[in-house]
């Protein structure tokens, strides 16, 4: 690599190789005033995002009380109280394990045919079926 060209990058390649660089005398100054810079502008920009926040707020409260909304806590602490209290005087009737006449209606038909099947068999047979 030679030429008037590489001049600069040999230079460069021996700062990244560990070779000797320039030392500044306030490069620690520098650099802790750079931080604190960073610091306060982080500190503002928190500072502003909560004020429109706040802002924002302000304006969703004033939704809620117009159209008579709730916030997502408040409607979750109201279900809870629901939950807890005893339902009385409920909309919908209190569901049974079985419903009325579900399982008693086969029987009914079963004996209803074998009543009629018996009433056509001869005497004798009615009887052993009987017993």
């Amino acid at each position: 690599l030679t030429g008037p060209c590489y001049a600069g990058a040999t230079k460069d390649m021996g700062k990244m190789l560990g070779g000797e660089e320039e030392k500044d005398p306030d490069a620690q100054k520098k650099e802790e005033e750079r931080q604190e810079a960073l610091r306060q502008q982080e500190e503002e920009r928190k500072a502003k995002h909560a004020r429109m926040e706040a802002e924002r707020e302000k304006v969703r409260q004033q939704i809620r009380d117009k159209y008579g909304l709730k916030k997502k806590e408040e409607k979750e602490a109201e279900e809870k109280a629901a939950l807890e209290q005893p339902c009385e005087g409920s909309l919908t009737r209190p569901k049974k394990a079985i419903p009325a006449g579900c399982g008693d209606e086969e029987e009914e038909e079963e004996e209803s045919i074998l009543d009629t099947v018996l009433k056509y068999l001869p005497g004798p047979l009615q009887d052993m079926f009987k017993k």
